[in-house]
């Protein structure tokens, strides 16, 4: 590239990112750039370089390949937020597990990564050579993609981060998911914590619903919680009702030490809890 070219068409890549932003896209592909760049005057040879420039000026940021955000003054006040870009790497997801906790105010927590969940069917971007144990890296911030069967993908809520409708696990469904993985929020205690945080605001009817739509383990672990925070056996009757050959340990990331709870089909194997 002749160094003389380069100002004009770093010139012309800030129009682009101009009529980017001007068409609410915070988030584009190379595709959508390679449809704008002729209403601003840039050959589609050259595109690739005027990205670069755009890249190496920090108008904007390389998501994963042909895939970018943009950054600067053209992004409304308000930067791109990390769950935007999680739902571009994926579009079919939801901000979930910790991350969701965190929004939803019942952890004072900060996670670390960005936590979503997705289908089993989709695509996820990962790491060549290393997997997507550590999350895929986007800048300073890992994303981590756990996914599901189609079944289990429900219990979303639409919310505003900055100027984006992002797709977030509700709170029953937040609490649900720690029962189920807590090894994605901190431990099995940052859930215990949140439940008795939301409790005077928890939707019973929709959260043992939720539950008869997850696992056995999942509900026999709702119901014996509910019942040790005060809730009567008539509201829980849908999951004593659950049948339940064998004992599921209470927290899924703990040995499988403790006493056994027979109603519940639960070992309680929390901290501190004799070994029977």
């Amino acid at each position: 590239m002749a160094v003389a070219a380069q100002p004009k068409r770093t010139i012309v890549g800030v129009e682009l990112v101009r009529l980017m932003a001007e068409e609410g896209r915070r988030i584009f592909t190379l595709e959508e750039a390679r449809k704008l760049a002729p209403k601003v005057g840039i050959q589609q040879a050259y595109l690739p370089e005027v990205l670069q420039l755009l890249s190496q000026g920090g108008w904007i940021s390389g998501v994963k390949r042909g895939l970018y955000s943009l950054s600067g003054p053209f992004t409304g006040g308000s930067p791109v937020h990390e769950f935007e870009i999680a739902s571009a790497l994926v579009p079919h997801c939801a901000i979930s597990h910790w991350s969701a906790l965190h929004y939803h105010n019942l952890t004072e927590q900060i996670p670390r990564k960005v936590f979503a969940t997705t289908t089993k069917d989709t695509w996820v971007p990962y790491v060549r050579g290393g997997g997507s144990k550590g999350g895929y890296p986007v800048g300073k911030t890992r994303y981590q993609f756990i996914r599901v069967i189609p079944e289990r993908f429900f219990g979303f809520e639409k919310v505003w981060i900055g100027e984006a409708r992002i797709q977030m696990t509700d709170p029953e469904r937040t609490l649900l998911d720690g029962l189920a993985m807590p090894q994605y929020f901190g431990g099995f205690g940052e859930i215990l914590n949140a439940l008795d945080l939301h409790q005077e605001k928890l939707n019973l009817e929709k959260i043992i619903g939720y539950a008869l739509r997850m696992d056995i383990a999942v509900a026999k672990r709702l119901g014996w919680l509910l019942e040790k925070r005060g809730i009567s056996l008539s509201k829980l009757e849908r999951l004593v009702k659950v049948r339940c050959l064998h004992f599921q340990k209470l927290d899924p990331s703990r040995p499988a030490n403790g006493p056994y709870h027979k109603r519940w089909m639960i070992q309680e194997n929390l901290p501190g809890k004799d070994t029977h």
